[in-house]
């Protein structure tokens, strides 16, 4: 019985294999009628940030894996083709086909950029993800994409990062006026709103310029990036959180040309690498930034909380800053009124459950069962 029973379950089995296999031929022979594409990608980033380039790796792996070889990704490091800030402009133009980048590079051009990426007081990364891919955001992003000839994907995100390494205490307001800070972008104009001297420097050049007193502050991204920059070594006190990105996200560009000749199969197979990407950032950053602040507080840094004061007041200055930029720019109107609704709406629900379950948590000691 148990025989007959076992041979029953085994020709069952077999001629699931072979319905399998008979389905699998099509779609093979439809991969093998592709054609064979090779582009490149240059990114924002240097390939000491693993983490953020490794996103990009995985894409390229994926979706050579799926093409069966058929489609490659040649990645470039931030100035083995183009300097980090002029990655857009050469995915727009055409110098590469595609690219990897932090969209809040390209506010000089136009605020809303910052949007793709993230503003300060704005989405956390839960929450970023919920806008773009099922709140619209993805749609008003790809509306001022097209006007510089890309297509952007979604491509990995940080969580929030830390408010940066500062030479001296902050205790209130007024330890800010007047402090030199690494700190770009719509971060760097509301601080300017605080009396902090805004100042954009390379990778290359901040340490050297923490070192000598040249800046007194300087953020970056958190602690696993921020190790390896050794700020730790020059700078004693890190703060927290940084406000200004509490949720960023890395986008991947395609020249919105070499868009549209991509067979569907192939636009597909980069969408669904660029999500996978996306998830599997945040978590290698969830696990290494605990090993690293371990190492940075156990080698004598002092982790501080902004002051309320300081918080209260950079936050009036944003939402200052962002009716300017609405009375000025007619883009940033338009997806900052359909952008601020909905992150009423998430603090909404976030304050329910998400805040009770966090607060309790957090309250318990570690060794509490």
């Amino acid at each position: 019985m148990q025989r007959r029973s076992f041979l029953k379950q085994a020709s069952v089995g077999l001629a699931a294999g072979a319905a399998a296999s008979v389905a699998a031929t099509p779609a093979l022979a439809q991969t093998a009628a592709l054609p064979t594409i090779k582009w490149r990608l240059a990114s924002s980033f240097p390939k000491s940030l693993d983490t953020l380039f490794h996103a990009i790796e995985t894409v390229a792996a994926h979706v050579k894996a799926a093409s069966g070889g058929k489609f490659e990704i040649q990645l470039f490091a931030a100035g083995e083709i183009v300097p980090s800030a002029a990655v857009l402009d050469a995915v727009k133009d055409g110098t590469v086909e595609m690219g990897q980048s932090a969209s809040y590079y390209y506010v000089g051009k136009d605020p809303t950029f910052a949007f793709d990426c993230a503003v300060p007081f704005g989405l956390n990364s839960r929450q970023q993800s919920a806008w773009m891919w099922s709140g619209g955001g993805l749609d008003l992003m790809r509306d001022l994409f097209k006007d510089y000839n890309i297509h952007n994907i979604p491509c990995g995100n940080t969580g929030v990062q830390m408010g940066g390494w500062f030479r001296k205490e902050i205790k209130n307001i007024s330890d800010m006026k007047g402090l030199k800070m690494r700190i770009a972008g719509i971060a760097g104009q509301v601080m300017g709103k605080l009396g902090v001297v805004g100042q954009q420097m390379g990778p290359a050049d901040i340490y050297p310029a923490l070192e000598k007193g040249t800046i007194d502050a300087v953020e970056w991204v958190g602690p696993y990036d921020d190790e390896k920059f050794g700020f730790n070594r020059v700078a004693k006190y890190y703060y927290y959180p940084g406000f200004w990105e509490a949720g960023p996200q890395l986008s991947v560009y395609i020249n919105l040309k070499k868009w549209g000749e991509l067979p569907k199969e192939y636009q597909q197979m980069l969408e669904d690498a660029c999500a996978f990407a996306h998830a599997q950032m945040q978590a290698d950053y969830d696990v290494k930034n605990v090993a690293a602040l371990r190492r940075l507080v156990a080698g004598g840094t002092q982790l501080r909380e902004f002051p309320k004061e300081v918080m209260v007041a950079a936050q009036a200055a944003t939402f200052q800053l962002y009716d300017e930029f609405a009375a000025k720019y007619p883009k940033f109107k338009k997806v900052y009124a359909q952008w601020k609704k909905f992150r009423d709406d998430q603090n909404l629900w976030f304050k329910v459950a998400e805040r009770a379950y966090d607060s309790f948590i957090y309250s318990q000691t570690t060794t509490r069962r």
